[in-house]
């Protein structure tokens, strides 16, 4: 009996047509003393996630200390003018709770998850750690006793000290360039000084409230509104930072760390922030080039030659500025072969079109990950504060896949070209000196330093 084409061994199946993503309700309010509050309905689980966040992070503390932004979010966790640590964890114990505080480069943060049915009085805990965090001196000098022990573990990590390395050569002055306190500046930090931040940073006019999960809008503003409401504090004014600095014909930046047996490699170049109209074809370029695991860059050096496990590309976007990098680890023989294709595969995409089937696999696979990524509350809660964070269009999320779909192979090769700055990339080096200098020495100019980043002759 012949077998139909579509009985074929081994013939993999068309896809299905894309299904439609059901938008859940969104409410937006805000209070008097300026708080923003967005509420999303998700009523798949008896569940509801939130963050309160503020738009202040380590790049508004960076003239006094690197660090003191996350210190203080530590901190702010760890007890309260009437309740201490123990009695917290006690509490979201009995509450059926989970919450964390923490700060990145532009924002500082508490999260929080938990049942429907306590949702007052989580919201009162949450406020409460936001108002009257009470820095208790034995919880900061444990605090302070581990960030130490972490700095000092990060000095050994190849590829953090190739990310602070690429940060000061494309920042220069910008306070993007400082990524993490060294030992010196941990043992510096004072109370007071986080106190300091934290009566700056965390008032409602700096905040924004939001909430994602199986709760009705109304009956949540008004406990949103009768918690909150008596909270008061202004927006601290932003500092001024200089300008980042430009990087112009390729370097090399080698950090040695004697006897490693493999090399971190990582290269990068200014990019744009997500409020740029180009945001969405550089995302899809970027995941043909290298931010898929079926991308051009993981089928060359991973797939087809072996040289390293997991190469990746990336587009960081920061609230003022971003960048894109390219990472991987690889063997200390094939450093100069790595490079070779990292690039070969960036001025490929810059100088010849994408295929149409390949651009759709892209299409594909970008727009399932986001439609993925809307299944969960805490997925659905990413994606509304990455819109309320860089103040995106209302309908951003709605219309993100018809914007992806309607992008050409010429719409990924002007970007390419606009972004991927191939004649300008720089390119940092994590590894033992002696192995990798005279391949590094093949792609630019060369400076070399040591872990602490002190420069090496």
């Amino acid at each position: 009996m012949a077998t139909s084409p579509a009985q074929t061994p081994n013939m993999v199946p068309a896809l299905s047509a894309e299904r439609p993503v059901n938008w859940p309700k969104r409410v937006k309010s805000k209070l008097a003393n300026g708080l923003e509050i967005v509420v999303v309905e998700s009523h798949s689980i008896p569940r509801f996630h939130g963050q309160l966040f503020f738009r202040s992070g380590e790049a508004a503390v960076s003239d006094r200390a690197p660090g003191l932004a996350e210190m203080t979010a530590t901190m702010v966790r760890t007890g309260t003018a009437k309740r201490a640590s123990r009695q917290i964890e006690e509490d979201l114990r009995r509450l059926g709770a989970d919450l964390s505080s923490s700060a990145g480069q532009d924002t500082s943060a508490i999260s929080f998850g938990g049942l429907s049915e306590f949702a007052e009085p989580l919201l009162a805990l949450v406020n409460e750690l936001a108002r009257e965090a009470s820095f208790p001196e034995a919880e900061f000098e444990r605090e302070r006793r581990q960030k130490l022990e972490e700095v000092k573990l990060k000095r050994t990590e190849p590829g953090f000290l190739a990310g602070e390395r690429l940060r000061k050569i494309l920042f220069g002055d910008h306070p993007y360039a400082k990524v993490s306190a060294n030992e010196t500046e941990v043992a510096a930090y004072k109370i007071a000084d986080l106190q300091t931040v934290y009566r700056e940073a965390y008032t409602p006019a700096n905040g924004a409230l939001l909430l994602v999960g199986d709760v009705e809008p109304k009956a949540i503003l008004a406990s949103v509104e009768k918690i909150f409401a008596s909270w008061s504090g202004k927006k601290p004014a932003a500092p001024a930072s200089a300008a980042p600095a430009k990087p112009r014909g390729r370097r090399v930046y080698l950090v040695h760390v004697p006897g490693a047996v493999q090399t971190q490699i990582l290269c990068g170049c200014h990019s744009i922030t997500r409020r740029h109209p180009d945001w969405v074809k550089l995302g899809l370029t970027n995941s043909l080039y290298g931010g898929a695991f079926n991308s051009r860059l993981v089928m060359n050096i991973r797939e087809a030659k072996g040289y390293t496990y997991s190469p990746r590309s990336s587009v960081n976007a920061l609230q003022q500025h971003g960048y894109f990098s390219v990472s991987a680890a690889v063997r200390n023989d094939v450093v100069a072969a790595s490079l070779t294709e990292i690039f070969y595969e960036i001025d490929k995409l810059r100088s010849l079109p994408v295929p149409e089937a390949e651009l759709a696999d892209a299409r594909n696979y970008l727009t399932g990950v986001f439609s993925m990524g809307l299944a969960t509350q805490d997925g659905l809660l990413s994606q509304i504060g990455t819109v309320a964070l860089n103040e995106l269009p209302d309908d951003y999320l709605e219309t993100y896949r018809d914007k992806v779909r309607a992008l050409t192979p010429a719409d990924l090769q002007e970007t390419a070209q606009k972004y991927f700055d191939s004649a300008n990339m720089q390119i940092v080096l994590v590894g033992d000196r002696s192995k990798i200098e005279t391949q590094a020495t093949l792609f630019g100019d060369l400076e070399i330093y040591d872990a602490q980043g002190n420069r090496l002759p």
